[in-house]
């Protein structure tokens, strides 16, 4: 199950998101084999554990989340990115939202070198990040709609949820990951997920409290403050046994 949009689209324009997602596009052809073919800065920005630990390559808790390691891993993140990120830069102005993204990703990287401090094997991406994006879109909008669609073997499905579920069930699927594969090696750096999602609901306390609190809510019906759009039917095909 995965989002593949919201509800409510930012009224405003997404500047930082969007410089964010060519940034990230754009350092991926750099250092793809198959495009710029630049793998030695790839593996020299990514993030080592052992190496920070004992204070080397220390720019790695920045350059990491501008890494990604193929189309998927890149597709993914920006898709949530491009989906949670607008309304939060919306409330947050360019500059704030910019801070609170490479803050969530600082925290993000912590957690997941707490969890394996002596990992040698390079970490890169930036669902660390944008799990911050998403911990702070559950606190602000936690009643948006956003349309998921389900793959389950063969059938596909597309249906529209309120964001604190599909929210709840990524972190939840996060921990629970995190700690099944303690001691193992699933090349998913979950608990780097955990911690930045957390860290954006922190992070964008302030921010929350500051339009009310629980009165932002009541005010705003846990919705984006400005009218929702109503998508014409999806063109995703039912695919039947």
């Amino acid at each position: 199950m995965f989002p593949i949009r919201d509800h409510n689209p930012s009224t405003g324009t997404p500047h930082v998101t969007r410089v964010l997602i060519l940034l990230n596009v754009a350092l991926f052809l750099l250092t793809a084999p198959w495009a710029g073919g630049m793998v030695g800065l790839w593996e020299r920005l990514a993030l080592y554990p052992v190496a920070v630990v004992h204070g080397e390559l220390l720019w790695g808790w920045f350059t990491h989340m501008f890494l990604h390691a193929g189309l998927l891993h890149l597709g993914g993140n920006m898709l949530f990115l491009w989906i949670f990120g607008d309304n939060l830069e919306d409330q947050m102005g360019h500059l704030g939202f910019l801070l609170f993204y490479l803050g969530s990703g600082l925290v993000a990287a912590g957690a997941q070198v707490l969890a394996e401090p002596y990992l040698g094997v390079p970490m890169v991406g930036a669902s660390g990040a944008i799990a911050g994006v998403m911990g702070g879109y559950l606190l602000m909008f936690p009643r948006a709609r956003v349309d998921v669609v389900a793959i389950i073997i063969i059938f596909i499905k597309m249906f529209t949820i309120p964001a604190w579920v599909m929210l709840a069930v990524w972190f939840a699927v996060q921990l629970f990951s995190g700690y099944a594969m303690i001691g193992g090696d699933s090349g998913v750096a979950y608990w780097a997920h955990a911690g930045g999602f957390v860290a954006g609901m922190v992070l964008a306390l302030p921010l929350f409290l500051r339009r009310g609190g629980p009165a932002f809510w009541r005010v705003t019906h846990g919705q984006p403050p400005h009218p929702p759009v109503e998508y014409a039917p999806s063109r995703i095909p039912q695919v039947r046994r």
